[in-house]
């Protein structure tokens, strides 16, 4: 089998989970090549419901187009402070909101699971002190590092911050913050054969807490 694999992922599952399953695939086909597009999941999904991707590795689902989405990982959302934060290890609802708080752009997969979570606890990021709009995970983990604020972030992305205690994670009375990573894909196109033994390595990874249901 051989190909070019065009998969757009927003930015955690791009630089966190897709590499290293990119990597068991190549091995198990040379002759596959891969080209990774990140961006935030609202542009992902956009490329795929206008046939611009095939396939979109996603944070959240997102209302829109009707397109087919797979669950097929959970990730945990952790609320991160810089080790030097004073805030105690474990706050209530009411007290996060007063901290300063630092929150991904719209159209992030993560801003939306966060935005959702909240709801559930009758909550809303209007009552928070936002104290900064960053644009990728990567400048949230540094800005949070810097003691500029606290933050929701997937653990996959601080994953070495907590082993080396640069980052602290900080318990929510409450608040239990589980998300799944979503496979995207239109239903008005067939994914050539390449693509579909992608679909069905990724689906079928051991390493991942993948789960076997299928939502649209």
């Amino acid at each position: 089998m051989a190909g070019e694999l065009i998969i757009g992922a927003s930015t955690i599952p791009g630089a966190y989970i897709l590499p290293k399953i990119a990597a068991a695939f190549k091995n198990e086909f040379p002759r596959i090549s891969f080209e990774i597009r990140i961006s935030d999941s609202a542009q992902i999904v956009d490329a795929v419901a206008g046939n611009v991707l095939m396939l979109g590795i996603v944070g959240a689902k997102l209302p829109g187009p009707k397109l087919h989405y797979q669950p097929f990982a959970e990730d945990q959302l952790i609320l991160a402070a810089a080790a030097a934060n004073p805030v105690p290890a474990e706050i209530t609802m009411d007290e996060l909101c007063a901290l300063p708080f630092i929150i991904r752009e719209r159209g992030s997969g993560t801003r939306k699971s966060i935005e959702t979570l909240l709801a559930r606890q009758h909550y809303s990021l209007d009552q928070f002190n936002i104290c900064a709009t960053l644009g990728s995970s990567a400048a949230v983990k540094e800005a949070v590092k810097a003691d500029l604020g606290v933050s929701v972030v997937s653990r996959y992305a601080v994953r070495d911050e907590l082993a080396y205690g640069t980052i602290r994670e900080i318990e929510v009375d409450g608040l239990t913050m589980v998300r799944n990573f979503y496979v995207v894909t239109s239903p008005k196109r067939t994914l050539p054969n390449h693509y579909q033994v992608f679909l069905q390595h990724l689906l079928q990874n051991e390493e991942l807490q993948f789960i076997r249901k299928t939502s649209t």
